[in-house]
Order: structure tokens, then sequence, then C-alpha cells
């Protein structure tokens, strides 16, 4: 197997003045917890798996090691101290995390947000009760912790975890390998990379041996690679216009290379008073949903020209309430939705 996350992490939803001049922020997933202004937190995101779960070979799912997560602490020195593997159970199973509680705004990849949770749940339900995901490639943007990622390597062929700042990369591949039991049995390669979406796709590649600062540049195969990928997930990650804008950009070169593509967006709906509204609005929001024609009975809502279509994405809200929340650890509330997105070009 292969351990080696695009774009940046969602917009924080509680500030919390640490004393220091830097605001920092905890998301709602951790309130209740110890405030930690620096430092890493593990935790377990458990949830059952259904009694006869079968997938189109017809047979059970496997979530071998990871039916409860292990005790992890950490010693004097910082370091991981990890159990022994614990004989594994047919009802639940978990993701074991490490990320912070508090931090930075720049740095709110190092924590579980909610909306990453609820996709998560998403991906779980087609995971239990279809094959699409059997045997893909996937490509996570502003991956964060990875958690979305990490239960897609169960069962998917290879996985791209992507995101910004070698903090928030490192936490991530750390999270890899936490994990790597849960999909050792499947063979699948997990990749950790940096993926600005402010710089163009392609990513400028690294040399054949990496430098130590530069251990997640990618190869050129790597990109030939990801550019076949089918699936593309995305959690937290809409808050702010100008990247709301970056994203998109490069969702629109994604989606236009390569394999076709479907992307599954999870969003969390956050409110702030606006003068020019006199209101409480949700401008990220508003301004994500300006990118997007709305499905309809024809496929596709995008202008039509002489000679075809004009290039659109085309999205559908997906009901979430026909999606049951699996993951025990958060209360969804109304304000998170998840999207599919697709790209027409022609």
């Amino acid at each position: 197997m292969e351990y080696e996350e695009a774009g940046l992490p969602a917009e924080p939803s509680t500030p919390f003045n640490s004393g220091d001049s830097e605001e920092h922020v905890m998301s709602e997933v951790h309130l209740g917890c110890p405030p930690r202004s620096s430092g890493p937190h593990i935790s377990c995101f458990t949830f059952p798996i259904p009694p006869g779960t079968k997938r189109h070979s017809g047979a059970d799912v496997e979530f071998e090691g990871a039916s409860t997560c292990p005790e992890i602490s950490l010693d004097g020195d910082g370091d991981l101290v990890l159990p022994r593997r614990s004989k594994p159970s047919n009802s639940s199973s978990g993701v074991t995390i490490q990320h912070n509680i508090l931090s930075s705004i720049p740095n709110v990849g190092l924590q579980v947000w909610k909306a990453e949770l609820a996709l998560a749940d998403f991906v779980l339900h087609r995971m239990f009760t279809s094959s699409d995901f059997d045997r893909i490639i996937s490509l996570e943007l502003g991956a964060g912790t990875g958690l979305v990622g990490i239960l897609i390597a169960r069962v998917a062929k290879t996985v791209f975890l992507t995101d910004h700042g070698v903090e928030i990369l490192d936490n991530c591949t750390t999270n890899v390998h936490l994990n790597s039991m849960t999909f050792s049995n499947n063979q699948t390669s997990v990749y950790v990379r940096e993926l600005d979406w402010k710089k163009s796709w392609p990513p400028i590649v690294g040399v054949d041996k990496f430098p130590s600062e530069n251990r997640y540049a990618w190869s050129p195969s790597e990109i030939e690679v990801a550019q076949e990928a089918s699936l593309l997930l995305a959690a937290d990650v809409v808050y702010s216009e100008d990247l709301t804008d970056a994203l998109f950009n490069t969702i629109e070169k994604l989606m236009s290379r390569g394999s076709e593509k479907v992307l599954y967006l999870a969003l969390e709906k956050r409110y702030n008073f606006s003068l020019n509204d006199l209101d409480i609005v949700a401008n990220g929001y508003s301004h994500f949903l300006s990118y997007l024609r709305r499905e309809s009975v024809d496929d596709a809502e995008c202008m039509e020209l002489e000679d075809g279509l004009l290039p659109c994405f085309v999205g559908k809200r997906i009901d979430l309430a026909q999606i049951p929340q699996y993951v025990r650890e958060y209360e969804r509330g109304n304000d998170v939705e998840i999207w599919q997105i697709k790209y027409v070009s022609s």
C-alpha cells in the first residue's frame, strides 16, 4: 500500500478567544470538549453496520479491524501509542481521527466539522446499499482530517486526499496510518497530496525522489491516475466567495479531463448579519448556488448556443431525509446539505 489533502478548509462556526492575538475557533462537533488551543486530540467516530448488508458480490461488507476504535494515546514526546488490534465485531465499526479541538482560522482543516460527518453518512449509505464505490478512483478536495476519504478507501481502488498546508497534510497522513488496517485487505492506494485551488490544475510535479520539504508534491503518474477519478468529494469548503470561485475553477479543470466525474459536496449554511441587506443572510451559500443550474427533466438547464450548450455545472440537492445518520457523534441539524454536481461541457 502507498500512504502519502485540494483546497482550503471550512469556515469556523464558533469563535473562541484563546487569550492570544490570533482568533481561535471550535467546531460544533467538539462543543463540550475541554478547550485546547494546541496539540492533537484523538476521537473515535462510530457507526453501526446494518445486519445482512450485501454488496454486488454477495459477500458481507467487511470492516475488519475497525469494529471498535482502539484507545490511542500520546506518549511524553507527543508520539502516538498504538495498542494491539482487537478482534473485529460484526455489528459496528468506526474511524479513529486525530484532530484539534481548537484551531486558528487558517488551520480549521485540523478540526472535524458537521458537514464532513454528514458526507460520511452519505458515503456509508452508498457503501452499504450498492457497489457504486467499489474499486473506483476517488479524489477529495479540502480533505482536512481525511475522514471521508478514509471511509471510501475501504472499498475504492485509489484515493487521493488533497488539501493545502503542511500541518493539515501531516495530520491527514497520520489519520491514514491510524486507519490503514481498515483498508489493508482491499489493497487500496491512498495518497495525501497538496492542492492549492488558487493555482492551476494539473499541479506542478515534484522530482522522482521528493525532498522532505516537498513530500506532498505530485508525480506525473499520480496526476494521470487522479484525472481518471470518477468520484470527487468535498465537505465544509463553501464559505468565502473568493475560495468558492477558486474551488469551481479547479473543479472545472478536473471534470473536463479524463473520465466522466461526479462531485458530492456537503456544506453547512452559515449565516451572518449583512449591512447591505439589513438581514441575516448566508452569502457564501448564495454565491455557491450561483454556479449551479438545477437538474431538470431535460437533464440540464444550460444555455443553448448555436453549436451546443454553454458549459455549466448541473446540481441536484440530495434528500438527506433519505440518508440514515450512521455516525453517532454529532447532530446533523437543518442547515447541512449535500449536492450532487456534474459538469456539462457540450
